[in-house]
């Protein structure tokens, strides 16, 4: 493990303006050309390359291409985008861009699937899926587009991280470099579900995922903003909306919204929209981009590099972890912010030149060995707020140790010596909100709640709160995180969230660039992770089971990978709760077989009951 401290003065006065850029240079340096690209099916997809105007015989450039399901607007070859390529860095620096609308998606032809399933074994032209739409697109590429080196690098954020991925799958010899960025690697544990408990957060989004265009377009075919819902208190709206049938006023014909309600389970419906399974050969460096902080898309970049890095041990197969929300690297900000915690400076600026555009260049214009100069893993502490590199992750010299949820309270390294037990009362009724910031409750997905302060959960009497005495010195959790719960319920299911939260001391002083003026950092309970897990599903996804009301049973919640350091004089808490309202929607703790379906009467209070052998494991690096 290595750390890296970076100047804020030094990449500030170096990159002076970047944030704003220069809108006209992609037009005064670049020419664009609009085609159509023969997919093996037949199927036309809408293709927009930018060339530099100096390419020529003796001066060539990579391709760095972009797969979006979002638009490649402007459309037309005489508009420009006011940036091009990952970075502006990367722009100046010179590739060829490619930038392609995917399959039934705006001016490309062809049917819109979500997280379209993989076909390993294709037996015919009919047999499509990203990988071969991105193998017939870069095979074009590099036979018909003038003064390109043969080398083809591919990024994107969020959906066209999922296309990225996806793009690995296609194996087209030309591809040498690929970087995933906050992608989808299963949407039944990411974006629209954690661990299959649906993200109500995303109930607006629906029109943009489950509307079909009925012919090539440059404009919108669904209506966004087809519900309104008469407020900006998102909480007011999902409760007076009541169960999810009530949905169908809206979404009736909605396809996606369809497709998730029928499919409650992780059933073959979702399992073949999944894509770690298909990783068996991977033959392009891969260097997976996340943000800690990423509300969307967490799980999928950790994932995909450790399944790809365990099936292909041989890969160049690489990850970066920064401080970040959901592709907020992409954008420098000057000062880094997620939501009151401030983490340094031009930190999106230092990725981007020091890492992202050093991975292209190596691999697209460099000699493409192994020896890239960057290490395995990037990983940010938010708790130090600074860079660390790894040459594993999780990190090798790590110990496991086991914080235990005692009954009065603490939380504590040593195992109870007797039985013991927390209980408070959940009711769908008045389920916990997840976020005080009620603005940003309405929108197309939260961002901030990932780092906001928790005191107004913790205070409520139906969230249980177990907390360290005051740390006599810094603690580093550096891995994976799994929550052994040990519970009872008076109803038959229910969903159980646990979150790991860095409680300031009472000292802390507000940081000069906090967005809002009324929260305080003196004893600030910051939350640094949260997961949640439905009991139903405790021993399978793909067959839920009822709870036995008022018995004993385990019930493990997986959070996601941490780097934080927890310095001395702070305290480590952990909250369990069983609701946090409308990220996601309410469990009816009744057990019915879809949960979708419930009725009004299907919801009930439930005595959820917390043991004291329930244990957070952690990997504590040494």
């Amino acid at each position: 493990m290595k750390s890296l401290k970076i100047s804020a003065l030094l990449l500030i006065s170096s990159f002076a303006g970047f944030a704003q850029g220069d809108a006209n240079y992609p037009k005064a340096n670049y020419t664009k050309k609009e085609v159509y690209i023969t997919m093996r099916d037949g199927i036309k997809l809408f293709t927009a390359i930018y060339t530099p105007k100096d390419a020529s015989k003796t001066k060539k450039y990579p391709m760095v291409m972009q797969r979006t399901c979002y638009s490649i607007a402007p459309y037309g070859e005489g508009k420009f985008p006011a940036r091009l390529a990952p970075s502006e860095l990367m722009m100046k620096e010179g590739y060829i861009v490619v930038m392609q609308d995917v399959r039934g998606r705006w001016k490309s032809e062809g049917t819109w699937t979500n997280m379209t399933p993989v076909i390993d074994n294709k037996k015919s032209k009919k047999d499509v899926d990203e990988g071969s739409d991105t193998y017939d697109t870069i095979d074009w590429l590099v036979k018909n587009v003038a003064n390109n080196n043969g080398k083809v690098g591919q990024w994107g954020i969020s959906y066209p991280g999922f296309y990225t991925a996806a793009g690995i799958l296609s194996n087209h010899p030309a591809l040498k470099a690929s970087s995933p960025q906050a992608p989808i690697s299963d949407f039944f544990f990411d974006d629209f579900h954690h661990n299959g408990s649906f993200l109500q957060s995303y109930f607006f989004t629906f029109p943009v995922f489950g509307v079909q265009k009925t012919d090539t377009t440059s404009k919108a075919w669904y209506n966004n903003q087809m519900i309104n819902p008469k407020t900006k208190d998102g909480y007011q709206f999902a409760l007076d909306l009541g169960p999810l049938t009530n949905a169908d006023k809206y979404y009736k014909d909605n396809f996606f919204w369809q497709e998730t309600v029928n499919h409650p389970n992780y059933d073959e419906f979702w399992q073949k929209r999944g894509l770690l399974k298909h990783y068996n050969t991977v033959k392009p460096a891969i260097m997976v981009v996340g943000g800690w902080y990423d509300a969307e898309d967490l799980s999928g970049p950790l994932n995909i590099y450790k399944t790809i890095e365990k099936k292909n041990p041989n890969a160049y197969n690489t990850i970066v972890m920064g401080p970040f929300g959901h592709g907020r690297w992409s954008r420098e900000t000057g000062h880094t912010m997620h939501s009151n915690v401030y983490f340094g400076d031009s930190i999106a600026t230092f990725y981007q030149k020091e890492i992202e555009a050093k991975f292209f260049h190596h691999f697209l214009k460099g000699n493409g060995d192994k020896n890239s100069g960057l290490p395995e893993a990037y990983m940010f502490d938010t708790g130090k707020k600074e860079w660390e590199t790894f040459a594993k992750w999780p990190a090798e010299k790590v110990s496991k140790q086991k914080f235990y949820l005692g009954a009065d309270g603490k939380l504590s390294l040593t195992e109870p010596s007797a039985t013991g037990s927390t209980s408070y009362i959940s009711d769908p009724a008045k389920p916990v909100p997840y976020t005080e910031d009620l603005s940003t409750t309405t929108g197309f997905t939260p961002h901030n709640y990932m780092s906001e302060d928790q005191r107004f959960a913790g205070r409520r009497p139906d969230v249980l709160v177990y907390q360290t005495e005051i740390l006599d010195n810094d603690i580093t959790l550096g891995g994976e995180i799994m929550s052994h719960l040990k519970i009872a319920t008076t109803g038959t299911d229910a969903d159980f969230i646990v979150k790991l939260i860095d409680v300031y001391p009472a000292d802390e002083q507000n940081n000069a660039y906090m967005p809002n003026k009324n929260i305080i950092l003196s004893n600030y309970w910051q939350m640094v992770r949260s997961e949640i897990m439905p009991a139903r599903f405790r021993n399978s996804f793909e067959k839920p089971e009822a709870l036995v009301a008022n018995q004993k049973t385990d019930v493990n919640v997986k959070l996601q990978d941490v780097l934080h350091t927890f310095k001395k004089g702070h305290r480590i808490m952990i909250q369990v709760q069983s609701t946090a309202f409308p990220l996601f929607a309410r469990n009816p703790q009744k057990f019915v077989e879809n949960p979708y379906k419930a009725t009004e009467a299907d919801y009930i209070k439930a005595t959820q009951t917390v043991f004291n052998d329930s244990f957070i494991e952690v990997d504590v690096i040494k």
